[in-house]
C-alpha cells in the first residue's frame, strides 16, 4: 500500500519539479542574457527546486489533485523576478525572455518523448516507472497547459507578452496578462502522440 502511494506521487511529483524548475530557471538565464541581473541577484537562477517552489502552487495544489484522483495535474512556481527595464532592448528582449519557460516546456517534452522510445530495454519494474515519468513529463509539459490555458482561454502571461509587446499593442487587460495564448499548443499534439 505505502509503496503504491510512493509509486503513484513520485511519476507525477518528478516531472512536475523538473518541469517548474527548469522553466522558472530558463526565465531567469534569459533575463540574465539580456542584461537583468534580478533573478540572479536573488538566487533565482538555480537548479534547486526549492528556490522556485510556491507552497500552495507547488505542493499543495498538485497533492490535493493527486489524492482526489483528479483527471489532470496542475501546478505552478513563484514567477522569477524580471526587471524589463533592465534589458537591453526591453520590447525586443523581453519577448525572448517570456518564451524561454514555454520554450524549456517544449524541449522537455520532446526530450521526453523521444526517451520514452528507449525504454524497452530497462528492466520490466524500472521501465514502467519511468515509462510513467516521461509520459507525465510530456502531459505537464505540453498537453495540460495547452488543453488548460489555451482552449479554457484563460490568462498565460509567457505568450501574452510575447504577442503583446513586441507589436505595441495596449493591454487592456488590467492586472492579468491577455485573452489566453499558449505557446504549447503548437505542438501539444505531436508530443502527445508520441508517448500514447
Amino acid at each position: 500500500m505505502i509503496g503504491q502511494i510512493i509509486d503513484a506521487v513520485s511519476v507525477w511529483a518528478i516531472p512536475l519539479l523538473l518541469a517548474i524548475t527548469l522553466h522558472e530557471a530558463a526565465h531567469g538565464f534569459a533575463a540574465y542574457w539580456f542584461g537583468d541581473d534580478t533573478a540572479r541577484r536573488l538566487g533565482r537562477m538555480s537548479l534547486n527546486p526549492l528556490r522556485h517552489v510556491d507552497p500552495f502552487g507547488t505542493v499543495l495544489m498538485p497533492a490535493l489533485l493527486l489524492l482526489a484522483k483528479a483527471p489532470f495535474l496542475f501546478g505552478y512556481a513563484t514567477p522569477v523576478p524580471v526587471n524589463f527595464g533592465r534589458l537591453n532592448h526591453p520590447r525586443r528582449d523581453m519577448v525572448w525572455v517570456a518564451l524561454a519557460g514555454p520554450g524549456m516546456n517544449m524541449a522537455l517534452a520532446v526530450l521526453a518523448a523521444l526517451l520514452y522510445h528507449g525504454i524497452g530495454s530497462l528492466p520490466s519494474g524500472v521501465g514502467e516507472w519511468a515509462a510513467a515519468n516521461l509520459r507525465n513529463t510530456v502531459y505537464i509539459t505540453c498537453y495540460w497547459p495547452s488543453l488548460i490555458c489555451c482552449r479554457s482561454r484563460l490568462s498565460t502571461a509567457d505568450g501574452w507578452r510575447s504577442v503583446c509587446f513586441p507589436i505595441a499593442w495596449p493591454c487592456p487587460w488590467r492586472g492579468s496578462s491577455g485573452p489566453g495564448f499558449s505557446w504549447s499548443s503548437a505542438c501539444s499534439s505531436s508530443c502527445r502522440c508520441w508517448v500514447t
